[in-house]
Protein backbone atom coordinates (compact mmCIF):
# COMPACT_ATOMS: atom_id res chain seq x y z
CA UNK A 1 0.00 0.00 0.00
CA UNK A 2 2.73 2.40 0.99
CA UNK A 3 4.77 1.37 -2.04
CA UNK A 4 1.91 2.28 -4.34
CA UNK A 5 1.45 5.55 -2.52
CA UNK A 6 5.12 6.41 -2.97
CA UNK A 7 5.09 5.41 -6.61
CA UNK A 8 2.03 7.43 -7.23
CA UNK A 9 3.43 10.64 -5.79
CA UNK A 10 4.84 13.30 -8.14
CA UNK A 11 8.49 14.19 -7.60
CA UNK A 12 9.06 17.25 -5.48
CA UNK A 13 9.90 20.39 -7.47
CA UNK A 14 11.53 23.67 -6.44
CA UNK A 15 9.46 26.79 -6.42
CA UNK A 16 10.22 29.28 -9.24
CA UNK A 17 11.91 31.65 -6.80
CA UNK A 18 14.08 28.93 -5.25
CA UNK A 19 15.07 27.62 -8.68
CA UNK A 20 16.04 31.12 -9.74
CA UNK A 21 18.16 31.63 -6.65
CA UNK A 22 19.81 28.25 -7.13
CA UNK A 23 20.67 28.95 -10.78
CA UNK A 24 22.03 32.46 -10.16
CA UNK A 25 24.28 31.49 -7.23
CA UNK A 26 27.26 30.37 -9.43
CA UNK A 27 26.80 33.48 -11.51
CA UNK A 28 27.00 35.67 -8.40
CA UNK A 29 30.14 33.88 -7.25
CA UNK A 30 31.77 34.38 -10.64
CA UNK A 31 30.73 38.02 -10.71
CA UNK A 32 32.26 38.65 -7.28
CA UNK A 33 35.43 36.62 -7.92
CA UNK A 34 36.18 37.92 -11.43
CA UNK A 35 37.54 41.38 -10.41
CA UNK A 36 39.84 39.79 -7.83
CA UNK A 37 41.09 37.24 -10.34
CA UNK A 38 41.81 40.02 -12.85
CA UNK A 39 43.65 42.03 -10.20
CA UNK A 40 45.61 39.07 -8.87
CA UNK A 41 48.55 39.26 -11.37
CA UNK A 42 49.01 42.99 -10.78
CA UNK A 43 48.74 42.55 -6.99
CA UNK A 44 51.27 39.73 -7.11
CA UNK A 45 53.73 41.88 -9.07
CA UNK A 46 53.12 44.78 -6.69
CA UNK A 47 53.81 42.54 -3.71
CA UNK A 48 57.00 41.10 -5.24
CA UNK A 49 58.48 44.30 -6.69
CA UNK A 50 57.18 46.96 -4.27
CA UNK A 51 55.96 45.62 -0.92
CA UNK A 52 58.77 43.12 -0.38
CA UNK A 53 61.58 45.56 -1.38
CA UNK A 54 60.15 48.15 1.03
CA UNK A 55 60.12 45.57 3.81
CA UNK A 56 63.68 44.49 3.00
CA UNK A 57 64.83 48.10 2.87
CA UNK A 58 63.44 48.75 6.34
CA UNK A 59 64.98 45.50 7.61
CA UNK A 60 68.42 46.29 6.14
CA UNK A 61 68.38 49.74 7.78
CA UNK A 62 69.00 48.06 11.16
CA UNK A 63 72.17 46.30 10.01
CA UNK A 64 75.64 47.21 8.86
CA UNK A 65 74.75 45.48 5.62
CA UNK A 66 77.29 44.19 3.13
CA UNK A 67 76.36 42.99 -0.32
CA UNK A 68 79.40 40.74 -0.68
CA UNK A 69 78.68 36.98 -0.41
CA UNK A 70 79.68 35.48 2.91
CA UNK A 71 80.21 38.83 4.63
CA UNK A 72 78.76 39.27 8.11
CA UNK A 73 75.97 41.79 8.58
CA UNK A 74 76.06 42.86 12.22
CA UNK A 75 72.91 44.26 13.81
CA UNK A 76 73.36 47.92 14.74
CA UNK A 77 69.84 48.82 15.85
CA UNK A 78 68.96 52.49 15.43
CA UNK A 79 72.55 53.59 14.86
CA UNK A 80 72.01 54.25 11.14
CA UNK A 81 69.04 56.49 11.96
CA UNK A 82 70.81 58.45 14.68
CA UNK A 83 73.79 58.99 12.36
CA UNK A 84 71.50 60.70 9.87
CA UNK A 85 70.80 63.59 12.23
CA UNK A 86 74.50 64.30 12.74
CA UNK A 87 75.53 64.01 9.09
CA UNK A 88 76.29 67.47 7.60
CA UNK A 89 75.79 66.21 4.05
CA UNK A 90 72.27 65.09 4.96
CA UNK A 91 71.52 68.64 6.11
CA UNK A 92 72.85 70.02 2.83
CA UNK A 93 70.94 67.46 0.79
CA UNK A 94 67.74 68.13 2.74
CA UNK A 95 68.11 71.86 2.19
CA UNK A 96 68.76 71.36 -1.52
CA UNK A 97 65.75 69.05 -1.84
CA UNK A 98 63.56 71.54 0.00
CA UNK A 99 64.84 74.42 -2.12
CA UNK A 100 64.26 72.38 -5.28
CA UNK A 101 60.62 71.82 -4.24
CA UNK A 102 60.01 75.44 -3.27
CA UNK A 103 61.44 76.83 -6.52
CA UNK A 104 60.45 74.34 -9.21
CA UNK A 105 56.95 73.30 -8.12
CA UNK A 106 55.28 76.76 -8.03
CA UNK A 107 56.98 77.84 -11.27
CA UNK A 108 55.94 74.66 -13.09
CA UNK A 109 52.37 75.10 -11.89
CA UNK A 110 52.23 78.78 -12.80
CA UNK A 111 53.62 78.27 -16.31
CA UNK A 112 51.48 75.18 -16.85
CA UNK A 113 48.30 76.97 -15.81
CA UNK A 114 49.14 80.01 -17.92
CA UNK A 115 49.85 77.85 -20.98
CA UNK A 116 46.62 75.90 -20.45
CA UNK A 117 44.64 79.14 -20.25
CA UNK A 118 46.24 80.53 -23.41
CA UNK A 119 46.18 77.41 -25.57
CA UNK A 120 42.41 77.03 -25.82
CA UNK A 121 40.54 75.44 -28.71
CA UNK A 122 39.81 78.87 -30.13
CA UNK A 123 43.48 79.73 -30.61
CA UNK A 124 44.74 79.05 -34.16
CA UNK A 125 47.32 76.27 -34.21
CA UNK A 126 46.58 75.34 -30.60
CA UNK A 127 47.18 71.62 -31.22
CA UNK A 128 50.71 72.28 -32.44
CA UNK A 129 51.56 74.47 -29.46
CA UNK A 130 50.02 71.99 -27.04
CA UNK A 131 52.27 69.29 -28.44
CA UNK A 132 55.28 71.62 -28.26
CA UNK A 133 54.64 72.29 -24.57
CA UNK A 134 54.22 68.60 -23.77
CA UNK A 135 57.11 67.15 -25.83
CA UNK A 136 59.79 67.77 -23.14
CA UNK A 137 57.87 65.50 -20.75
CA UNK A 138 58.44 62.43 -22.93
CA UNK A 139 62.12 63.10 -23.57
CA UNK A 140 64.81 61.14 -21.75
CA UNK A 141 66.13 62.66 -18.52
CA UNK A 142 69.61 61.40 -19.33
CA UNK A 143 69.63 62.88 -22.84
CA UNK A 144 68.34 66.31 -21.84
CA UNK A 145 70.76 66.39 -18.90
CA UNK A 146 73.64 65.86 -21.32
CA UNK A 147 72.23 68.56 -23.60
CA UNK A 148 72.06 71.05 -20.72
CA UNK A 149 75.58 70.06 -19.66
CA UNK A 150 76.75 70.98 -23.16
CA UNK A 151 74.78 74.25 -23.17
CA UNK A 152 76.34 75.32 -19.87
CA UNK A 153 79.83 73.89 -20.49
CA UNK A 154 82.73 76.12 -19.53
CA UNK A 155 84.54 75.49 -22.82
CA UNK A 156 82.48 75.92 -25.98
CA UNK A 157 79.16 76.09 -24.17
CA UNK A 158 76.26 77.91 -25.82
CA UNK A 159 75.45 79.93 -22.70
CA UNK A 160 78.99 81.27 -22.46
CA UNK A 161 78.81 82.23 -26.13
CA UNK A 162 75.57 84.16 -25.50
CA UNK A 163 76.98 85.90 -22.42
CA UNK A 164 80.21 86.69 -24.26
CA UNK A 165 78.26 88.17 -27.17
CA UNK A 166 76.48 90.67 -24.92
CA UNK A 167 79.57 91.28 -22.75
CA UNK A 168 81.74 91.96 -25.78
CA UNK A 169 84.48 89.54 -24.77
CA UNK A 170 85.04 85.82 -24.32
CA UNK A 171 83.84 84.32 -21.04
CA UNK A 172 84.52 80.88 -19.59
CA UNK A 173 82.09 80.57 -16.72
CA UNK A 174 82.09 77.08 -15.23
CA UNK A 175 78.36 76.97 -14.58
CA UNK A 176 78.13 73.43 -13.25
CA UNK A 177 81.20 73.67 -10.98
CA UNK A 178 79.78 76.39 -8.73
CA UNK A 179 77.07 75.72 -6.18
CA UNK A 180 74.41 78.26 -7.08
CA UNK A 181 74.92 78.30 -10.82
CA UNK A 182 74.89 74.49 -10.86
CA UNK A 183 71.67 74.46 -8.86
CA UNK A 184 70.26 77.05 -11.24
CA UNK A 185 71.00 74.80 -14.23
CA UNK A 186 69.29 71.88 -12.49
CA UNK A 187 66.24 74.00 -11.61
CA UNK A 188 65.97 75.35 -15.15
CA UNK A 189 66.17 71.89 -16.69
CA UNK A 190 63.59 70.48 -14.27
CA UNK A 191 61.12 73.30 -14.89
CA UNK A 192 61.51 73.09 -18.68
CA UNK A 193 61.00 69.34 -18.73
CA UNK A 194 58.24 69.13 -16.14
CA UNK A 195 55.95 72.01 -17.02
CA UNK A 196 54.16 70.02 -19.74
CA UNK A 197 52.79 67.54 -17.21
CA UNK A 198 51.02 70.17 -15.12
CA UNK A 199 49.94 71.83 -18.37
CA UNK A 200 48.04 68.71 -19.47
CA UNK A 201 46.28 68.33 -16.11
CA UNK A 202 45.27 71.99 -16.00
CA UNK A 203 44.16 71.89 -19.62
CA UNK A 204 41.78 69.03 -18.85
CA UNK A 205 40.51 70.81 -15.73
CA UNK A 206 39.86 74.06 -17.62
CA UNK A 207 38.06 72.20 -20.40
CA UNK A 208 35.76 70.74 -17.75
CA UNK A 209 34.47 74.13 -16.60
CA UNK A 210 31.04 74.83 -18.14
CA UNK A 211 31.37 77.55 -20.78
CA UNK A 212 28.00 78.98 -19.73
CA UNK A 213 29.37 79.70 -16.25
CA UNK A 214 32.31 81.67 -17.62
CA UNK A 215 30.24 83.51 -20.22
CA UNK A 216 27.62 84.55 -17.66
CA UNK A 217 30.31 85.91 -15.34
CA UNK A 218 31.88 87.92 -18.16
CA UNK A 219 28.48 89.10 -19.41
CA UNK A 220 27.74 90.51 -15.97
CA UNK A 221 30.80 92.70 -16.39
CA UNK A 222 33.15 90.91 -14.00
CA UNK A 223 36.83 91.70 -14.66
CA UNK A 224 38.94 88.77 -15.84
CA UNK A 225 40.87 88.72 -12.56
CA UNK A 226 37.62 88.28 -10.60
CA UNK A 227 36.42 85.59 -13.01
CA UNK A 228 39.58 83.64 -12.33
CA UNK A 229 39.46 84.22 -8.59
CA UNK A 230 35.79 83.40 -8.02
CA UNK A 231 34.96 81.01 -10.89
CA UNK A 232 37.99 79.40 -12.51
CA UNK A 233 40.25 78.69 -9.54
CA UNK A 234 37.48 77.27 -7.31
CA UNK A 235 36.40 75.04 -10.21
CA UNK A 236 39.89 73.56 -10.67
CA UNK A 237 40.80 73.40 -6.98
CA UNK A 238 40.93 69.62 -7.10
CA UNK A 239 43.32 69.65 -10.04
CA UNK A 240 45.54 72.21 -8.29
CA UNK A 241 45.70 70.00 -5.20
CA UNK A 242 46.44 66.91 -7.27
CA UNK A 243 49.21 68.60 -9.27
CA UNK A 244 50.76 70.15 -6.16
CA UNK A 245 50.95 66.87 -4.27
CA UNK A 246 52.37 64.82 -7.14
CA UNK A 247 54.89 67.50 -8.11
CA UNK A 248 56.12 67.76 -4.52
CA UNK A 249 56.47 63.98 -4.24
CA UNK A 250 58.34 63.87 -7.54
CA UNK A 251 60.56 66.82 -6.64
CA UNK A 252 61.50 65.20 -3.33
CA UNK A 253 62.92 62.29 -5.34
CA UNK A 254 64.99 64.37 -7.78
CA UNK A 255 67.96 62.32 -8.91
CA UNK A 256 68.81 61.90 -12.59
CA UNK A 257 69.49 65.50 -13.58
CA UNK A 258 71.69 66.10 -10.53
CA UNK A 259 73.62 62.87 -11.00
CA UNK A 260 74.20 63.47 -14.70
CA UNK A 261 75.14 67.15 -14.47
CA UNK A 262 77.05 67.57 -11.19
CA UNK A 263 77.27 64.15 -9.49
CA UNK A 264 76.31 66.05 -6.34
CA UNK A 265 79.35 68.33 -6.47
CA UNK A 266 81.19 70.53 -6.04
CA UNK A 267 82.00 69.16 -2.58
CA UNK A 268 78.48 67.72 -2.06
CA UNK A 269 76.97 71.20 -2.38
CA UNK A 270 74.33 70.09 -4.92
CA UNK A 271 73.46 66.75 -3.34
CA UNK A 272 69.82 65.81 -2.97
CA UNK A 273 68.55 63.13 -0.63
CA UNK A 274 68.23 60.67 -3.49
CA UNK A 275 71.70 61.27 -4.92
CA UNK A 276 73.23 61.00 -1.45
CA UNK A 277 71.42 57.70 -0.86
CA UNK A 278 72.73 56.40 -4.15
CA UNK A 279 76.27 57.50 -3.32
CA UNK A 280 76.16 55.89 0.11
CA UNK A 281 74.83 52.61 -1.27
CA UNK A 282 76.76 52.15 -4.50
CA UNK A 283 79.92 54.18 -3.95
CA UNK A 284 80.53 53.74 -0.22
CA UNK A 285 78.66 50.40 0.04
CA UNK A 286 76.89 51.67 3.18
CA UNK A 287 73.67 49.91 2.31
CA UNK A 288 72.29 50.02 5.85
CA UNK A 289 72.78 53.78 6.10
CA UNK A 290 71.26 54.34 2.64
CA UNK A 291 68.30 52.15 3.60
CA UNK A 292 67.74 54.22 6.73
CA UNK A 293 67.76 57.42 4.65
CA UNK A 294 65.29 55.90 2.20
CA UNK A 295 63.03 54.73 5.02
CA UNK A 296 62.88 58.18 6.59
CA UNK A 297 62.11 59.78 3.23
CA UNK A 298 59.39 57.18 2.62
CA UNK A 299 57.77 58.03 5.96
CA UNK A 300 57.76 61.74 5.11
CA UNK A 301 56.26 61.13 1.67
CA UNK A 302 53.70 58.74 3.14
CA UNK A 303 52.60 61.43 5.57
CA UNK A 304 52.31 63.93 2.75
CA UNK A 305 50.24 61.45 0.72
CA UNK A 306 47.93 60.89 3.69
CA UNK A 307 47.45 64.65 3.91
CA UNK A 308 46.60 64.65 0.20
CA UNK A 309 43.88 62.04 0.74
CA UNK A 310 42.35 64.07 3.57
CA UNK A 311 42.34 67.23 1.45
CA UNK A 312 40.78 65.50 -1.54
CA UNK A 313 38.09 63.87 0.60
CA UNK A 314 37.32 67.19 2.25
CA UNK A 315 36.71 68.68 -1.18
CA UNK A 316 34.30 65.85 -2.07
CA UNK A 317 36.04 65.06 -5.34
Amino acid sequence: MSRQTNLGQRPATLSPGAASRHSTRPHRVRRIATPYLLLAPALAMYAVFTVYPIYRQFDISFFNWHIFPGASNPFVGWSNYTAIFTDPVVRTASFNSFLFIVITVPIQMAIGLFAAAVLTDRLPGSMFWRAAVYVPVVTSWVVVSWVFSYIFASQGGIMNAVVGFFAGHTVNIDWTAQTWTANGVIWLLSIWKGVGWSFIIFLAALDGIPRELLESARTDGAPEARVWRHVVLPSIRGAVTFVTVLLVIGAAQVFTQIYEITKGGPYDSTQSLMTYMYEQAFSNFAFGYAAALASLLAVVLFGFSAAEIRILRRQDL
